[in-house]
């Protein structure tokens, strides 16, 4: 993880300076990051000019065809199929018209910028830079900086940036570890802004990212939560960093189609805004939430972001707060990081079940009913249909080919997005992390919702 990185001094709206991170991709690449932009176009090209030889699409076409409809599992999988090919393709003109709100001019609220830290080292201190190199008034930005009970030097960090900018961090210090939310807690309910903001102590926020994140908070008044624009900080150092990368840039095309109904089902820790009107009312049940008898430990965005939403408020993606933030680099971190989630997104989505067919909001209730079945039904679908896939492989081991064409053919569609808002060729990172996901990492949602009281952190 790169706790050090070359700063820029940046002049602030007081005529003071302010030391931040600048986010910059490396002068010399690797010499397998040239080979593998070669070598997965290559392959993908294969792989069509087989599928276009040996008629391997036929397989698409047969959605439509009658004869797929007279037995029971191949009509279950064709229906599925297009819902979610209609789904899909709904969203794409959703995302198509999403547009961010321009950024804030004028009166700014009062803002309160929440930083929990727990073993986050020298990188806490960079975050809190960015935060204080942010374009945003200062007499109107509070920064609220939670050690959770550290281990290692996070508090000396916290306690250098004090020193460093005195009177503009206000540091708080557990005797022990309490845990993210408790941490989220103590700075929601001491914070005094009209906004409060949440970051992620191992992300950097861009300059502008404050200002451009309270946009659709002043322009549209029942919006309660906004979700940043989170991107790869250490996307460069490793091949897991350049798949994930893509992955998060691709996780635009998701939000940016729910913001036209508004309906961001989570508002990512990395960097979120809070209404104080939308989150005061619910902030006590969040923090005592269980589930089945155990405590909510994790997935604290996303539960926050669902309370909000059963609150009746709206939720918003802002695509110009762009935030910066370190990711798993190993195989083993990245399966404990999908793991959480997927037990967050069991959870949540059990929870979702008490307000969805209510009338919690005055309108934009019917696509999230659909969209709540449509990935509700994911799983048990995936679950039933890989292992048919699985034995006829074993049984007909040239399906595999035709397999790994569909895989290819896929990404490339879903990479669509990532090379409309990138314009870059580490979309082939995108292709292989398809391949990864699909042979690698199909065991996650599974074990989640087998595992889902497990309350444990497992990257902290």
């Amino acid at each position: 993880m790169p706790n050090e990185t070359a700063a820029a001094v940046w002049q602030q709206g007081d005529g003071t300076a302010a030391a931040c991170p600048r986010i910059s991709s490396p002068e010399k690449m690797p010499g397998w990051d040239q080979a593998i932009k070669l070598l997965v176009p290559a392959g993908l090209a294969v792989l069509l000019v087989f599928a276009l030889r040996f008629g391997s699409l036929s397989a698409y076409w047969q959605l439509f065809s009658a004869k797929t409809y007279a037995h029971l599992l191949p009509a279950l999988a064709a229906a599925y199929s297009l819902a979610l090919l209609l789904f899909q393709a709904l969203r794409t003109i959703l995302w198509l018209r999403y547009k961010p709100y321009p950024p804030a001019e004028g009166r700014l609220p009062p803002l309160t910028v929440i930083i929990p830290a727990y073993n986050e080292g020298a990188m806490v201190q960079q975050a809190i830079d960015a935060v204080l190199a942010a374009d945003y008034p200062a007499e109107k930005l509070e920064i609220i900086c939670i050690d959770d009970g550290s281990t290692d030097d996070t508090w000396s960090y916290i306690h250098r940036a004090c020193r460093q900018y005195p009177g503009r961090l206000t540091p708080i210090r557990f005797r022990g570890n309490r845990g993210k939310k408790e941490a989220l807690y103590a700075g929601f309910t001491r914070g005094r802004g009209e906004v409060y903001a949440t970051i992620d102590s191992d992300s950097i926020i861009d300059r502008a990212a404050l200002r451009h994140l309270v946009a659709p908070l002043l322009a549209e008044p029942r919006i309660g939560a906004v979700a940043g624009n989170v991107k790869v900080f250490n996307r460069h150092q490793s091949l897991m960093g350049k798949m994930q990368a893509v992955r998060f840039v691709n996780l635009d095309y998701l939000r940016a189609s729910q913001s036209l109904y508004r309906a961001v089902i989570c508002t990512p820790g990395s960097l979120s805004a809070y209404r104080r009107a939308a989150l005061r009312p619910i902030l006590e049940a969040w923090r005592r939430q269980t589930f089945l008898g155990a405590p909510c430990r994790h997935s604290e965005d996303r539960a926050l972001t669902n309370f909000i939403l059963g609150g009746g408020h709206y939720t918003y993606y802002q695509r110009t707060a762009v935030v910066h933030t370190l990711v798993p680099e190993t195989y083993r971190g990245v399966c404990r990081m999908y793991l959480r989630w997927e037990r967050g997104n069991v959870r949540e989505a059990c929870r979702q079940l008490r307000y969805l067919f209510t009338k919690y909001r005055p309108k934009y209730r019917l696509m999230p009913i659909v969209e709540f079945f449509l990935t509700g039904l994911e799983f048990p679908f995936t679950f039933l249909f890989f292992g048919l896939l699985i034995t006829s492989v074993i049984c007909y081991p040239a399906i595999l080919f035709k397999l790994l064409i569909a895989l290819g053919i896929m990404s490339l569609v879903n990479l669509g997005y990532y090379l409309r808002l990138e314009r870059s060729w580490d979309f082939v990172y995108g292709v292989v992390y398809s391949y990864f996901a699909f042979f690698t990492l199909q065991w996650i949602y599974p074990y989640a919702f087998f595992t889902v009281r497990d309350t444990r952190w497992l990257t902290r």
